[in-house]
């Protein structure tokens, strides 16, 4: 159990003044302070993120000025759950405010599998998707999945809002067995809802085969996971009935996105590919297949 993120508080006239806070260019320039950077648990792709004060730095990314401003709009409504962004400091790295508790390790513990923090984990979700609408990214921003070019064979769902896009355990702060809130929006963007359910539920349930659980998880029981999933987050009829078959279309998408972003971009893109993802992703999209109608039946 690892603490892992950015903080809540609001930037007040104390924020000031300990960080220096300029207006530079229109940005916000966040001057370093002298403390020591603790590293934190690296992500699968993005490294050098660390600890200063009650700040996280990590290196600035095409993607960020599209998070950022999304993380401006989750704050003016008053969403509590994710940092909020200070600027860059001297570095020209993006400083977020820490957020503190409990993230689950690479792979979780067997604390994370239970059933009260999962469906707090659909709460917060759907807590996060309300906090969305009404967001209209800047004209041009530029997200993650933008950098990537790849040409796939079902089109993307349309957008209905812009969302966080990777609820892995890791990404998720608890506090007292409940999601408290999420860090890393390094892929947020465009999405629907059931799409990011959908996501989300493939890592906490998770969707995948017995043998890709993670080992302290083997015992779960998915189907009834899924379930109480679904029941959290308020999931219509309709959406129960497309989940499982959204999840086997994907996975066609998905295995040519991470080719695509392992070949484009290398770093942990390549090494995750090398460390055989693709494979995964077609041995969760049959696993899919072979369990849609309990899935279905837990669901109805």
């Amino acid at each position: 159990m690892r603490p892992r993120g950015t903080g809540t508080a609001p930037l007040n006239y104390a924020w000031k003044l300990r960080f220096g806070l300029l207006r530079r260019a229109g940005f916000q320039q966040a001057v370093m302070v002298d403390e020591p950077e603790i590293v934190l648990p690296k992500g699968d792709v993005t490294e050098g993120v660390v600890r200063v004060g009650d700040t996280v730095r990590r290196p600035h990314q095409p993607q960020s000025p599209a998070v950022a401003a999304y993380l401006h709009h989750l704050e003016s409504v008053g969403f509590d759950g994710s940092p909020r962004y200070l600027g860059r400091d001297e570095r020209g790295r993006d400083v977020l405010t820490y957020l503190s508790g409990e993230v689950p390790g690479d792979p979780p513990e067997a604390w994370a599998a239970d059933d009260g923090l999962l469906a707090s984990v659909a709460v917060l979700l759907r807590r996060l998707h309300e906090a969305s609408v009404g967001f209209t990214p800047p004209a041009d921003a530029v997200w993650r999945r933008d950098l990537v070019r790849v040409e796939v064979p079902v089109p993307d769902p349309v957008p209905e809002l812009v969302s966080h896009n990777d609820v892995t355990p890791q990404n998720v702060v608890v506090r007292d067995g409940c999601a408290a809130g999420l860090v890393d929006f390094d892929l947020a963007g465009p999405t629907s809802r059931l799409l990011d359910v959908y996501n989300t539920a493939m890592h906490w349930v998770p969707l995948r085969p017995p043998g890709d659980v993670p080992p302290a998880w083997r015992t779960v029981d998915q189907p009834a996971r899924l379930r109480l999933f679904a029941d959290a987050y308020g999931l219509s009829g309709d959406e129960r009935r497309r989940l499982p078959d959204l999840g086997v279309a994907r996975a066609d998408v998905t295995w040519l996105r991470m080719r695509a972003a392992a070949e484009q971009l290398g770093g942990g893109w390549a090494r995750m590919w090398a460390e055989g993802v693709g494979d995964a992703i077609r041995r969760r999209q049959a696993w899919l297949r072979e369990s849609r109608d309990a899935l279905l039946t837990a669901l109805e």
